[in-house]
């Protein structure tokens, strides 16, 4: 094993290190902890015990990885933090793991989490998602692949952020942001569909053609919730992106912006 390891580091003789992983000064790595090849860890951060990084990460200075949850039933049950490949963590985010009620909170693959940043318990981050400056996830809030969200904003717990979809910076998210939009104003409010995210993920002209015009009968129209889901399927060829943004209502329990 190549070790890369700077002096004052302390590390668990249970913690499992892989190849070629690379940990700064002052960090501590605790009993429990899986870091993947090629993962770099930079100096004063701390991995709590429960935690398992993929490969290819890389963790910026003094952030505290896998800590217990900020939950008042939380009764030291084990329970943990996955994180995935070939994601960036920046200075100072704060990731807990989870509770009984999942067992695990989750960051995907190729995220980007930029500094301040705070996860909360049983969380599920996806694929391929940026949380920008200050964003602070409450606990049980899932965010779907290639979303991204501006910096300084609160994502209350239970909350659902659809794919594809981009939130403003300094807002408040009190409700489900369904896949595809954008999501701007204040109170935060639908803005329209996310025409450059989805141009970047090679969605074609049809395509966003038929998220336009699903999302008028949502947003646009004189019918309500159900209402519009049924003139959707009425109206609209019920393709992939069709689907995804049906099913994301049916699951919906805060309801929309």
């Amino acid at each position: 094993m190549n070790k890369n390891y700077q002096n004052n580091v302390i590390i668990s003789s249970k913690a499992q290190i892989g190849e070629n992983v690379s940990i700064g000064p002052y960090c501590i790595i605790e009993d429990d902890v899986t870091i993947g090849d090629n993962t770099k860890i930079n100096s004063h951060t701390i991995i709590k015990k429960y935690t398992t990084i993929g490969n290819n990460c890389s963790i910026f200075s003094h952030c505290v990885i896998g800590e217990i949850p900020q939950d008042k039933k939380y009764n030291q049950e084990k329970s943990n933090l996955v994180i995935g490949d070939n994601t960036i963590i920046r200075e100072f985010c704060t990731l807990n793991r989870g509770t009984t009620a999942t067992g695990t909170t989750k960051i995907g693959d190729n995220c980007l989490l930029m500094a301040y940043v705070h996860v909360a318990h049983d969380c599920n981050v996806k694929n391929d998602i940026i949380l920008a400056n200050g964003v602070q996830l409450g606990g049980h809030v899932i965010i779907d692949d290639y979303a991204i969200i501006g910096g300084l904003t609160p994502v209350h717990q239970f909350c659902k952020i659809g794919k594809h979809s981009f939130i403003g910076g300094g807002l408040r998210v009190v409700q489900d942001v369904p896949p595809f939009i954008i999501a701007n104003g204040e109170p935060i409010k639908f803005s329209g569909i996310n025409v450059l995210g989805l141009r970047r993920r090679t969605f074609n002209a049809q395509q966003k053609d038929n998220i336009k015009k699903a999302y008028k009968f949502i947003y646009n129209s004189k019918y309500n919730i159900s209402q519009a889901v049924d003139e959707i399927k009425k109206n609209l060829e019920v393709t992939s992106e069709i689907k995804e943004i049906i099913e994301f209502i049916n699951s919906s329990n805060r309801g929309l912006i």
